[in-house]
């Protein structure tokens, strides 16, 4: 008799999918400074050597997580740009807000970036993870370069406008916020960014 079929996720699958959910957990709950790789092992129920051979240091598995958040974003074009773009802005923030506070009390005031800094820190240190980094980003915007190019096809860009350029300007302006100065970012400055840009590029 021939064995019955296996059903399911392969268990490399299984394993990672319990890895990055526990890892999410983990880092939200620790944040970057308290995040124990150690403990995400045990908590997923793999072994450490599983864990260590997929993500060889703390900030290959952050990273990991983080580009699971970033594909809850969703993006599509729905013949309103600027709806579009003020929605996906608006997931983007709440991201980012999410990831800025892992690991610090509903309460606390501290507007530096967090987490954010510190991936982008990790990207400089290793790069591999510098690579990864870009890979995800460069995966998520296609998706919203896509919906910009769209839109300048059905007229509501002008037909010079660059698809590139207004990425670049709607999303630096929100990395610049959080980076830079710590002014906030609520929906009233995200509708504001999408108009600004926009107005000097519509048809």
């Amino acid at each position: 008799m021939e064995p019955a079929p296996r059903r399911g996720r392969p268990r490399s699958e299984d394993a990672d999918a319990r890895i990055i959910e526990a890892a999410l957990e983990s880092l939200l709950d620790r944040g970057y400074d308290r995040f124990s790789v150690d403990e995400v092992a045990v908590a997923a129920g793999v072994a450490k050597t599983t864990l260590y051979r997929r993500w060889p240091t703390k900030d290959h598995l952050i990273v990991a997580v983080v580009a699971r958040l970033q594909e809850q974003v969703p993006v599509g074009y729905s013949g309103d740009v600027r709806a579009d773009l003020t929605q996906y802005l608006g997931a983007i923030v709440d991201g980012l807000d999410r990831m800025r506070r892992a690991g610090r009390p509903a309460t606390s005031g501290d507007a530096s970036a967090g987490l954010v800094a510190e991936v982008a820190a990790a990207a400089a240190r290793h790069a591999d993870v510098g690579a990864a980094v870009q890979e995800m980003f460069a995966r998520r915007n296609s998706l919203a370069l896509a919906l910009l190019e769209q839109a300048r096809e059905q007229g509501e860009l002008r037909a010079t406008a660059d698809p590139e350029v207004i990425f670049d300007q709607l999303a630096g302006a929100l990395y610049y916020r959080l980076l830079v100065t710590g002014q906030p970012i609520d929906a009233a400055y995200v509708a504001r960014l999408v108009a600004g840009v926009l107005d000097g590029s519509s048809g």
